[in-house]
This record gives structure tokens, C-alpha cells and sequence, in this order.
């Protein structure tokens, strides 16, 4: 069974934003899948067991965006 969280990421304005953004996530250990909405900001990352929020939390602040609560 998978599991899936969405996060709204702050900071994204272009496509190559998005991709960045998506790629360091999907180097997260355990992350599945990530789709980007860059319209909306949302980002949603998939994995086989629930994928440790700290650690995707860290590498988009790491990155320059930030993840809206």
C-alpha cells in the first residue's frame, strides 16, 4: 500500500523550478513519485510506506523554497 502527502511549496515561478524541485524530493530515501502543479504550488510525493516529512521539508528549504503550513 502507498502512501502519499501533498505539500504547498512556496517559491516555485517557472518550470525549471518545478523540475528542481521534484528531482531533490525524489532523491528523498523511500520517495516513489512526485508530481508538481506549478500553477498551484502543490507537490505531491508518494512512496511504498510514509516518507519522512523532515527530509523532504529539508532538502526544498535547503533549495531556497519553503513549504507553506
Amino acid at each position: 500500500m502507498s502512501s502519499s502527502t501533498t505539500y504547498t511549496v512556496g517559491g516555485m515561478t517557472c518550470g525549471g523550478c518545478a523540475g528542481k524541485v521534484k528531482g531533490l524530493i525524489g532523491g528523498v530515501a523511500g520517495v516513489t513519485g512526485v508530481e508538481v502543479d506549478l500553477p498551484t504550488g502543490r507537490v505531491t510525493v508518494t512512496g511504498a510506506a510514509p516518507v519522512d516529512d523532515a527530509a523532504v521539508r529539508g532538502v526544498v528549504e535547503k533549495a531556497g523554497y519553503q513549504i507553506k503550513d
